[in-house]
């Protein structure tokens, strides 16, 4: 999963920073999320999920469809 959303960002060129200010979050609390340091909340995996116009499976891993 952690992969998968780093991915997600840097395919649409966006750094850490812009993407946490979009989530409404400051950019070391997101990044723990990229390295697994932290655990992704439901809220901001529906929001990424969103974001990405991808479903939380593939996030999480369950498929490969995006």
């Amino acid at each position: 999963m952690y992969e998968r959303i780093r991915f997600l960002r840097e395919d649409k060129n966006m750094s850490q920073k812009q993407l946490a200010s979009i989530l409404g979050m400051s950019q070391t609390g997101y990044s723990k999320y990229e390295t697994g340091e932290n655990d992704v909340p439901t809220t901001i995996l529906l929001k990424l999920a969103d974001f990405y116009g991808t479903s939380v499976d593939y996030i999480l891993g369950r498929t490969d469809k995006k």
